[in-house]
C-alpha cells in the first residue's frame, strides 16, 4: 500500500475515533457540571474535560477566562482549534476523500452524510437547549462509521491502517481521561460522594459503568476503576486492549509485506507486555499520574515512530 493511502487511513480513523471521545466527555461534563452543586463538590469539570483532551494551552492562547460556554464552544465547534468535534469531521472527510477507492460505500457514505449534516447544524450545535442532541448524534455517528467499517471493509492493509488509527486514539484518551482524575482515585480528593460520583462520570465516559459490575460485583472503588481502565482485557477501551490490538495489527502489516520490521513494532511490544503483565497495586504504589503520564509520552512516541517508518516513506 502506498504510504499516502495508508497515512489518509490512518488519520481517518483517528479523527473519527477523537470526535467520538470529544462528544463522550462533554456529555460527562454536562452531567457533573450539574451534579456539582447538588454534591457541594468545587471540582472545575470542563477546565478538566480541556486538560484531558490535550486542549489547554490552545484554549487559553485565546481565552482569558474558562468558562462552560467558552469550553463548550471551543471543543465542538472552534475553527481554531484543530481538534474540534468541527474540525475532526472535516479532516477525517478531506481523508477519507483522498482514498475515496480505499473505502467501502457504507463507510464513505457514513462520514460524508456526517461531514454534511455537521455543516448543516453547526451555527446552533452549542446552543444549551441543542448541545445534549448534538453529542448524542456525533456518538451515534461515530459508532456507524466504526460499525460499518467493521462489516464491510476488506481485512487488508486499508482495514490495517484505520483500525491502528483507532486504536492509538482510543488508547491516548483513556490515558488522558483517568489522569485527568488521577486525584479522585488516589489523591486527598478520593473519599465522599463527589469522588464516587467522579468515578461515575469516569466510566461512563468510556461506555464501561455497567461493565464495571459485570466484572467485580461490587460498588465503584477506586483502585478497581483503575484496574478496569488500565488493566482488564475485556473492556475495549482499556490501555490493555488498545495496546493488544496495535500490537496484533502491526504485525499482521509486517507479515502482509515481506516480514518488515522496525521500532514501531518493538515499542508496541514494549507497551503491550509492561501492560499485560502489570499489576494495579505496583501502578498504584508507583504514582498513578507519573504511570500515566508514561503511557501518554510513550503512545506519542509509538504514533510518531508508525508515521516514520510507514507513513512517511
Amino acid at each position: 500500500m502506498l504510504s499516502r493511502t495508508a497515512d489518509s487511513l490512518y488519520w481517518m480513523g483517528r479523527y473519527v475515533e477523537r470526535a467520538g471521545n470529544l462528544a463522550r466527555g462533554m456529555q460527562v461534563a454536562l452531567r457533573m457540571a450539574g451534579l456539582a452543586s447538588s454534591l457541594g463538590g468545587d471540582v472545575d469539570e470542563w477546565r478538566t474535560l480541556l486538560v484531558a483532551a490535550g486542549a489547554e494551552p490552545g484554549f487559553l492562547a485565546k481565552h482569558s477566562d474558562v468558562t462552560p460556554e467558552a469550553v463548550i464552544r471551543w471543543l465542538a465547534l472552534d475553527q481554531d482549534n484543530p481538534s474540534s468535534i468541527a474540525n475532526c469531521i472535516e479532516a477525517a472527510r478531506g481523508n477519507g476523500r483522498a482514498v475515496r477507492t480505499a473505502l467501502t460505500v457504507d463507510m464513505w457514505e457514513a462520514l460524508n452524510d456526517t461531514w454534511r449534516e455537521m455543516r448543516a447544524q453547526a451555527a446552533t450545535a452549542a446552543d444549551p437547549e441543542r448541545l445534549p442532541q448534538f453529542l448524542e448524534w456525533v456518538r451515534a455517528r461515530t459508532l456507524l462509521f466504526n460499525g460499518a467499517a467493521a462489516d464491510t471493509m476488506l481485512r487488508n492493509d486499508g482495514w490495517r491502517f484505520t483500525h491502528l488509527g483507532v486504536m492509538l486514539e482510543r488508547a491516548d484518551n483513556t490515558a488522558r481521561l483517568l489522569d485527568a482524575k488521577h486525584e479522585t482515585i488516589t489523591g486527598e480528593g478520593s473519599e465522599g460522594a463527589v469522588a464516587y460520583a467522579q468515578w461515575q462520570a469516569l466510566l461512563r465516559s468510556v461506555s464501561a459503568l455497567r461493565s464495571y459490575q459485570w466484572i467485580y460485583h461490587t460498588r465503584l472503588k477506586p483502585r478497581l476503576v483503575a484496574d478496569m481502565l488500565i488493566l482488564r482485557p475485556e473492556l475495549p477501551r482499556s490501555l490493555l486492549a488498545c495496546h493488544s490490538r496495535v500490537e496484533q495489527v502491526l504485525d499482521r502489516i509486517a507479515e502482509a509485506n515481506g516480514g518488515r520490521r522496525g521500532e514501531p513494532h518493538r515499542l508496541a511490544g514494549e507497551i503491550h507486555a509492561r501492560l499485560r503483565y502489570g499489576r494495579i497495586e505496583d501502578i498504584l504504589a508507583g504514582g498513578l499520574h507519573a504511570f500515566l503520564t508514561q503511557c501518554i509520552n510513550r503512545n506519542i512516541d509509538l504514533g510518531r515512530e508508525i508515521t516514520a517508518f510507514y507513513l512517511h516513506g
